[in-house]
């Protein structure tokens, strides 16, 4: 039943005041307070002529008095000729007693004595003690905001951990899609909360520590909430960031807290969002062995040694530099598990559309598998965002429904920003468009190339133009792919040296790139004349060092040098021979500025060289 108890509002001089006990009750001080200063700021400011009170008696003996007006110990005396005077007497002495010992009777004055001497006596009073009141509630005030100070001083080594219990909404496995591996492994974690005597009747022990491993937006707290979803139990969810104060102890404190809550309420899930922030390998900070951080690590590792036979609870964390946590914390006995998430395949990315087009309005002609199969390298939480752009795309334009031409936009917008209308002159957007289409003939003359999406000379982020691909789902880079990429990111340069027998900055990013891709052949993958050698060595300590000798750096600029100026080779060759097709595609994107792939397909024909189609071999380069 709701509740219709309604807090009332006062309208007081224009002002809405919540009518509650704390808030009439400051009102109200104030407005006395403010009251009491208006008395006496309003007291008569006129001097009125003091005489003693002998000369009193003699004017009334005298006849000279009309009236007169007694409040308190002062005596007003109003005479007849319009004038008025002011005595004292003694403040207990009756006035009426004062003039009968004189021996002056009062029958021809008219005598008024003011009533209000009572309350001016209770004004008094209390503006005498208004201070005081106003001093120990001042000090009530100031020991009580300490006492807060102090509890939430006490509070510091509490778990901040959210709790998301069995009356949470629910996320189970089906709103996850594109990791069906590690779904599989985390299924035995949730048959294990859910069925702990069948696993104990066979010896099996409880898995302490699940570690989920991959890069960023592929769902890996999304999944450990679904497990504690399809188990139904209590899960309890803290990033490693949050277990770090200025105050020493309070991260081990934390650590503490929360593993007694996960017990007294188990079966639980505890969750550590990025465990990389305080599982770090021990022994190289600046502070040695006694930082904050490695004092919370410490705690963690003996709260999981601690767990009996019999506990029900298991603790996930979720990192993506799995290279850098401490060896001890990624032990068996520790962490038992290490699920590995990776981007999504078409298939993967196909489901988890589907997962995130729920409650949105999409258009009949969209086709799914094509969004998926232009989205490679999108993580989950990339897709989910591409979709939301769609939306606000299709919202902005008044459509009701989410068209294929809005999620088109959507992932380019994802991928490379949105659209930048910049000013620029005939001969940019010529030699834009000639450095875009030799990207574009490179890629769709070599055989290792993936099939050309899109090409366009509209301004985006930092680019004047891009070419995008088609990209195929690999499981391995192949040195022919590798070399022909370097030769198609070099195509834009090498149709300007071709056409306008110059060069522009246009190319910087295209040659950091390729310079990038040919020195991963050289110095990671062995896929150079130096052989299957790798000499890009991480360090595993600071103390160790990874600097190749004077000769071997020169080897291998000269090898990156050469894959270099080969794939420039090959690429100017490609240009040279498919010269009338540069002019025509240079000239229908002047024109048109974004050709897609039909229309690109169209003006030069279906890639006769799919990749696969043809062996592992790079066109001849003369010497």
């Amino acid at each position: 039943m709701p509740n219709t108890k309604r807090s009332k509002k006062v309208n007081l001089f224009g002002f809405k005041i919540k009518n509650s006990w704390k808030n009439l009750l400051i009102y109200g001080s104030l407005f006395l307070f403010l009251g009491f200063l208006f008395i006496g700021i309003n007291q008569p400011m006129e001097k009125i002529n003091s005489i003693p009170l002998s000369q009193v008696i003699n004017e009334v003996k005298d006849g000279k008095v009309e009236r007169i007006k007694v409040a308190e110990n002062k005596i007003t005396v109003f005479r007849k000729d319009k004038t008025e005077v002011e005595a004292v007497k003694e403040p207990e002495q009756s006035v009426y007693q004062l003039f009968s010992d004189a021996g002056v009777p009062l029958s021809g004055v008219k005598v008024e004595v003011d009533d209000s001497a009572s309350l001016n006596s209770w004004l008094n009073i209390i503006a005498s003690l208004l201070p005081v009141i106003l001093m120990v509630a001042f000090f009530y005030f100031i020991f009580r905001q300490a006492r807060g100070a102090q509890e939430s001083i006490f509070s510091f080594g509490q778990s901040k951990a959210k709790l998301f219990s069995k009356d949470t909404p629910r996320i189970s496995f089906n709103d996850v899609a594109g990791v069906d591996e590690a779904k599989q492994e985390l299924t035995e974690v949730v048959d294990f909360l859910k069925h702990p005597a069948k696993y104990r009747a066979v010896g099996a022990r409880t898995p302490k520590g699940v570690l989920m491993i991959g890069p960023s937006g592929t769902g890996k707290t999304l999944l450990a909430r679904a497990t504690a979803g399809e188990a139904n139990v209590p899960f309890f969810s803290m990033a490693g960031s949050e277990f770090m104060e200025m105050l020493v102890g309070v991260g081990a404190s934390r650590v503490r807290d929360l593993f007694n809550t996960a017990k007294k309420n188990q079966p639980a899930i505890i969750f550590i969002d990025e465990i990389d922030a305080i599982g770090r390998q021990r022994g190289y900070g600046i502070m040695g062995g006694h930082d904050e951080r490695e004092q919370t690590l410490n705690q963690i590792l003996v709260e999981m040694d601690g767990f009996s036979p019999n506990e029900q609870l298991v603790v996930m964390a979720a990192t993506n530099r799995p290279d850098v946590l401490d060896p001890a914390l990624i032990r068996p006995g520790r962490f038992d598990r290490r699920v590995a998430l990776e981007l999504p395949d078409v298939e993967g990315r196909k489901a988890i559309l589907k997962i995130h087009a729920k409650g949105k309005p999409f258009d009949s002609g969209v086709d799914w598998t094509k969004a998926a199969k232009r989205t490679v390298g999108f993580s989950g939480a990339d897709l989910e965002n591409m979709l939301n752009e769609a939306a606000i795309l299709a919202a902005r334009d008044n459509k009701k429904k989410i068209a294929m031409k809005d999620l088109e936009e959507a992932a380019t917008k994802v991928k490379l920003g949105p659209e930048k209308k910049r000013l620029q002159t005939n001969e940019d957007k010529k030699m834009t468009a000639y450095h875009e289409a030799g990207h574009a003939l490179v890629a769709w003359e070599m055989p290792h190339i993936d099939p050309v999406h899109r090409i366009s000379i509209v301004s985006r982020g930092m680019s004047l133009g891009h070419t995008m691909t088609e990209p195929i789902d690999r499981v391995h880079e192949t040195k022919s792919h590798l070399l022909e990429e370097i030769s198609m990111m070099l195509g834009g340069q090498a149709a300007e040296q071709l056409v306008f027998k110059d060069i522009t900055t246009g190319a910087s990013n295209d040659i950091e790139k390729a310079t990038q891709v040919a020195r991963a052949m050289v110095m990671k993958f062995g896929m150079s004349d130096l052989g299957p050698i790798t000499l890009d060595l991480e360090k595993q300590s600071p103390y160790e060092t990874s600097e190749l000798s004077p000769e071997m750096q020169a080897r291998v600029d000269a090898e990156v040098k050469k894959i270099i100026d080969n794939a420039y080779k090959n690429a100017t060759k490609v240009l040279t021979k498919l010269r009338k097709k540069l002019d025509v595609l240079a000239g229908e994107l002047l024109v048109k500025e974004t050709l897609e792939s039909e229309e690109f397909e169209k003006l030069m024909g279906p890639k006769k060289n799919l990749p696969g189609a043809h062996p592992p071999a790079l066109l001849p380069v003369e010497a």
